[in-house]
């Protein structure tokens, strides 16, 4: 297949676009300073700039299937600067991939546009799923709102909106700084450590975008996450034992609140989200528990 991804030099989208050239796809990244192509293992990885979305839409005809994963870094202090440069880069994004689809006279026949679960809310007790409703009551869920609402713009295709849990894995994300105090002995839980993580391995999100590009079946809203969500201390508790390292160290809520600032709501609020679509479709999960993924992170 010819595939293209839209924020491709992240930590999700070198994961994906290893995985689809090795299976010898025709892959190309979209980033703002694209460099030469490489090859990597069977297949060659090429690149190309937003602007040629604009300026040379014919080298995107035929393409089967594009991933946006394109947006400003959530992880940073929310200045509003910062909140501002995290919108727009969504927006901009599903706009401009919304406008290529539209110039293509041979459209691809998916696009899968990332979201995150943070648009139904925080709760301890209630259990979320894709057809559970937006709970737009801060920045994060608004900006997801506007972003979804973006990607809507993007028609005459089957469009996927893979909302993201915490994505689990040794070269990105949260992990190494979540397993990095175990390391030395002092691991504990965040504030009240009832808040929920709902998480998937970074293989797990790999094959999942492949699925959702692969089967008709998977269409409007995905929730990206493993089936079997925990608590913060429940998470804690696993990190120690897999590394075999003390969880006592508990971390207090204000704390964070001083050294994050209002980012501090995404390690002291959570949501417990199901990956009912998913499921429902066959997707099989390599990694459904937090256990089996963080022995395969630790091998």
């Amino acid at each position: 297949m010819k595939l293209v991804i839209c924020g491709g030099s992240g930590f999700v989208g070198n994961a994906l676009s290893r995985h689809w050239a090795h299976s010898g796809h025709e892959v190309t990244i979209v980033s703002r300073k694209p460099p030469e192509a490489r090859t990597d293992g069977t297949g060659a990885i090429a690149y190309a700039a937003w602007d040629d979305f604009e300026r040379e839409p014919h080298r995107f005809e035929g393409i089967d299937a594009i991933v946006n994963l394109a947006g400003e870094s959530i992880n940073q202090r929310w200045t509003n600067a910062a909140k501002e440069r995290i919108l727009q880069s969504r927006l901009q994004a599903a706009g401009r991939v919304a406008a290529l689809v539209s110039k293509l006279e041979r459209k691809p026949h998916t696009v899968v546009n990332a979201s995150a679960i943070s648009v139904y809310g925080a709760s301890e007790s209630d259990i979320y799923d894709e057809t559970s409703p937006m709970r737009v009551e801060d920045f994060l869920s608004s900006v997801i709102e506007r972003w979804e609402k973006a990607a809507d713009e993007i028609t005459d295709v089957r469009l996927v909106k893979l909302r993201v849990g915490v994505v689990l894995g040794n070269d990105g994300g949260a992990y190494p700084l979540i397993r990095l105090p175990y390391l030395f002995g002092a691991g504990g839980r965040i504030g009240s450590g009832r808040q929920w993580l709902s998480w998937i391995h970074i293989e797990d999100i790999v094959r999942l975008i492949d699925f959702c590009v692969s089967n008709p079946g998977m269409e409007g809203i995905v929730n990206a996450t493993a089936p079997h969500p925990v608590t913060n201390d429940e998470f804690g508790r696993t990190v120690g034992k897999v590394y075999s390292r003390p969880h006592w160290f508990p971390v207090p809520s204000f704390f964070f609140k001083c050294l994050f600032g209002e980012m501090s709501m995404l390690l002291l609020e959570g949501q417990r989200v199901m990956p009912l679509v998913a499921l429902s479709n066959g997707f099989s999960f390599r990694y459904p528990t937090a256990e089996e993924a963080l022995r395969q992170l630790k091998s």
